[in-house]
């Protein structure tokens, strides 16, 4: 997949965003071939995720991603968001209040709609980022997954 440009802030127009959604990512669709390489990453090869016709048997008629590569696709979707100017380097710190809400078929499309929750100066030259995330699943009202997701972000000295 080749990721759209990103558009480049000043520091300060980024930390003027709080409160505001910064973007949304393009559609991405799930394939059996992504759900069945991350169970060989991740040696979680649960029938639901990895035997279509197992799958098929159940309530959700058909094999579903894993909640984490669900949560996974965040750092791809991410790229698309604005970025900061003067950023050398940028870091996951953790998440805060994540939750799996619905289960993604595969051929589903997701894509990540992220707010600035909040910029925290944690030194001179490294701020804390709270997105609030959500990966959405076309088609549907309730999302795949919600969470605040805890970034670092380093700039030149």
């Amino acid at each position: 997949m080749s990721l759209p440009e990103t558009k480049t802030v000043s520091r300060a127009e980024f930390e003027a965003m709080v409160g505001s959604e910064i973007g949304v990512s393009d559609w991405m669709t799930i394939t059996q071939d992504q759900i069945d390489t991350f169970a060989d990453c991740t040696h979680d090869h649960q029938f639901i995720h990895v035997d279509p016709e197992a799958a098929a048997k159940t309530p959700f008629g058909s094999t579903i991603a894993h909640g984490f590569l669900t949560l996974s696709l965040l750092s791809a979707m991410v790229y698309q968001m604005p970025s900061i100017e003067g950023v050398v380097m940028g870091v996951n710190y953790g998440m805060n209040k994540m939750r799996f809400v619905s289960p993604v078929k595969v051929g589903a499309r997701v894509r990540g709609r992220f707010v600035l929750g909040k910029v925290d100066e944690i030194r001179p030259g490294e701020i804390q980022t709270t997105l609030n995330v959500t990966i959405e699943i076309e088609g549907q009202d309730k999302p795949a997954l919600v969470a605040e997701w805890l970034g670092r972000r380093y700039f030149k000295e």
